[in-house]
């Protein structure tokens, strides 16, 4: 029985796991994705993210608990600084696991993992001076200030209707209806 026993064993034994998620992280952080199967990719999201968490705080503790772990001073120096200055000012979640199709030789499951803000595709662009909206209530202040009408009226003074003098009728040919083929009948 498991009994609370959270971690993922990986059917290898200890030095043998340390190692594997030691070289799995420092890939990741190197390259930013990897693809690898979805239980070494779950196991490698709860040993990356801790370290990417301390990399935001760059001194020399968090550098020495890392390097403890990683045992690698170009993914240290990747992490400390492209990896931390990205990841800023994300309050977590900095991995993302997207399945794959199966393995062809053993049919395993199979995911890339991702640091989250290195992908192009899926990162929204900021708005320059756009405010963050929070969920909060929706009703605000029900009155307009003048600065608010000021330009409300302008756009209305802008756009005015068209009199019916202008407006061109359209061909004749348009306005009829299309002929029905014989034999067949409206419905």
């Amino acid at each position: 029985m498991r009994h609370g026993d959270k971690i993922n064993n990986l059917g290898r034994t200890t030095a043998h796991r340390r190692a594997l998620m030691s070289n799995l992280a420092c890939q990741l952080i190197q390259h930013k994705r990897i693809t690898t199967t979805l239980a070494k990719a779950k196991a490698l999201r709860t040993y990356v993210e801790p370290m990417i968490t301390k990399s935001k705080t760059d001194n020399v503790n968090n550098r020495r608990l890392v390097f403890a772990k990683l045992q690698d001073k170009e993914a240290i120096k990747e992490l400390f600084s492209a990896v931390s200055d990205k990841v800023a000012s994300r309050p977590g979640g900095y991995t993302r696991i997207i399945k794959l199709a199966p393995r062809m030789g053993d049919a395993s499951e199979m995911a890339m993992i991702e640091l989250v803000d290195f992908n192009t595709v899926y990162v929204k662009e900021a708005k320059a001076g756009a405010a963050k909206k929070t969920r909060r209530s929706r009703g605000g202040s029900k009155t307009t200030s003048k600065a608010e009408a000021a330009p409300a009226a302008e756009v209305a003074e802008a756009v005015k209707p068209v009199a019916e003098d202008t407006i061109e009728a359209p061909a004749k040919e348009t306005l009829e209806a299309p002929q029905q083929e014989e034999g067949k009948t409206e419905e």
